[in-house]
C-alpha cells in the first residue's frame, strides 16, 4: 500500500533564490510518518532527489523506510526539480543541496526531539548524502567544467547547461557568486551516522581528500548498465577512497532508468534497493545502543567487484 507523504514550503533565510535573488531559496519539505514504533523519536532518514528529480518521487526509496519505522523526508532542491523548473545554478551550485538538508533537519531539531539520522540519495542525491557525511566538491576541477576545460556528457534534463550558464550574468559575475558560495566547503553535518547511496553521481568531481575523511558508515548500490551514472567514473570513487564504503552491483542489466522510469526494465531494481536501505538503517539507527567505529578497507569492500549477482 502506498502513503502519500504531507508537503510544506519552507525558506531558508541564508540564501537566495536563483530566480529573485531579493526572495530567501524555497525549500520544499516532503515528510512520510514512520509506522507504528517504540516509544521515543523514530530514527530520521533525510533523502535527496537525483538531477531534475522531485524529493516527492522518492517514495520508491521513502515508504518501505517509513513502513520498517523510519521517519523519512526528502525535498526539492531549488532550480533542480521539475515541480519548479530548472536553474542553471541548481545543476552547477551542487554544494547547495547538502545545505537544503541541514536546514530541514535545523527545522526539525527545533520542533522536537530527533532521533538518529541518517541520509540516502539517489544519482546526485548520491553525492548530497555523501557531503553531509565530509565528501566535497573538488574546486579546481568543478572550475575546469565550468570554463569548458573538461568536457562532460550533456544532461539529458539540460543539454544547453553551459550556454544556459553564461547567459545567466556576465561572466564576472557569475564567477563572484561561484566563488561566494564556498563550494570548497565541508558541510559535514556531525548528527548525520549512515549513508547510503544509490546510483550514485559525480564522484570524479569530488575531492579524494574529503571522502578520505569520511567516518560514517556507507553503503553502495549501482546498476551495471548504468550509462547516465557509470560505475567506472561515478561510482567507483566513493567506493575506492571512502574509508568505511561497502557496496554491490543491482546487476549487469540494471540500468539508471530503472529508478526513474515508469515502466523500467527491471522493474526489481527500486525495491531490492529499498529492502537493502531498509536492512542498512535498521543496522546503523534503529538501535540507540548500537555504534559504529570506523574500520579499515577490507575483503568484502572488494568483493562488490565480484559477479554482479552475487549475494
Amino acid at each position: 500500500m502506498t502513503t502519500q507523504p504531507t508537503a510544506q514550503l519552507w525558506y531558508d533565510e541564508t540564501r537566495q533564490d536563483y530566480r529573485f535573488p531579493d526572495r530567501p531559496r524555497p525549500v520544499r519539505v516532503y515528510r512520510w510518518r514512520p509506522a507504528a514504533g517504540p516509544a521515543g523519536p523514530a530514527p530520521l532518514v533525510l533523502v535527496s532527489h537525483g538531477t531534475g528529480g522531485s524529493g516527492g518521487a522518492m517514495g520508491w526509496l521513502a515508504e518501505p523506510l517509513a513502513a520498517a519505522g523510519f521517519e523519512v523526508v526528502s525535498v526539492d532542491h531549488h532550480g533542480n526539480n521539475f515541480v519548479d523548473g530548472y536553474e542553471p545554478e541548481g545543476f552547477v551550485f551542487i554544494w547547495e543541496r547538502p545545505r537544503d538538508l541541514t536546514f530541514v533537519l535545523d527545522r526539525l531539531a527545533a520542533e522536537r526531539p530527533v532521533g538518529p539520522v541518517g541520509a540516502a540519495g539517489f544519482s546526485l542525491g548520491g553525492f548530497t548524502a555523501a557531503a553531509l557525511a565530509g565528501g566535497r566538491p573538488d574546486r579546481q576541477i568543478l572550475q575546469a567544467v565550468i570554463d569548458g576545460h573538461v568536457e562532460v556528457p550533456p544532461l539529458p534534463e539540460f543539454p544547453d547547461l553551459r550556454e544556459a550558464y553564461a547567459a545567466k550574468a556576465p561572466a564576472e559575475d557569475m564567477q563572484a557568486r561561484f566563488t561566494a558560495s564556498a563550494p570548497e566547503a565541508d558541510l559535514t553535518d556531525p548528527r548525520v551516522r549512515a549513508v547510503f547511496q544509490v546510483a550514485p553521481a559525480v564522484g570524479q568531481l569530488v575531492s579524494v581528500d574529503s571522502l578520505r575523511s569520511v567516518r560514517v558508515p556507507v553503503e553502495i548500490r549501482w546498476g551495471d548498465a548504468d550509462t547516465i551514472t557509470p560505475f567506472a567514473s561515478a561510482v567507483e570513487p566513493y567506493l575506492t577512497h571512502i574509508p568505511t564504503a561497502e557496496g554491490r552491483s543491482l546487476g549487469p542489466d540494471v540500468r539508471h532508468d530503472d529508478f526513474i522510469a515508469e515502466a523500467p526494465a527491471d522493474p526489481t531494481a527500486r525495491p531490492r534497493a529499498a529492502a537493502d536501505a531498509v536492512a542498512f538503517f535498521r543496522h546503523h539507527l534503529a538501535d540507540p545502543d548500537h555504534t559504529v567505529s570506523p574500520a579499515p578497507r577490507h575483503t568484502s569492500v572488494r568483493a562488490c567487484h565480484a559477479p554482479p549477482h552475487s549475494p
